[in-house]
């Protein structure tokens, strides 16, 4: 999944900015949900505690959720205000992580 964000999203960054010429990407992934490769690393931190049967790595992705809402919230802000069309595409697509969920 995360190979696939990174085949479709050539702007993906560490820091969130909008990058000259971006444009919205609203197809595979990014047509089902807005931040799927947040989503990848939510089943990778769930994989890993079920892989090593550890409650630290459980404990690690409560914390890790919390920190990602933050992100994902400062995230379509910023795209919002300097991205034309993602306000259109947040309409179009609902869900920000998770199907159906979140």
């Amino acid at each position: 999944m995360y190979a696939e964000v990174l085949r479709e999203n050539a702007y993906l960054s560490r820091t969130v900015e909008v990058q000259e010429n971006q444009k919205v990407i609203d197809t595979g992934l990014y047509g089902v949900m807005r931040h799927p490769m947040y989503c990848s690393t939510l089943f990778l931190f769930l994989s890993m505690g079920i892989v090593l049967g550890s409650l630290i790595s459980f404990a690690v992705l409560l914390l890790y959720i919390p920190i990602i809402a933050k992100r994902i919230k400062n995230e379509e802000r910023v795209l919002e205000e300097g991205l034309e069309g993602y306000t259109e595409y947040k309409k179009r697509v609902r869900y920000k992580v998770i199907p159906f969920i979140w």
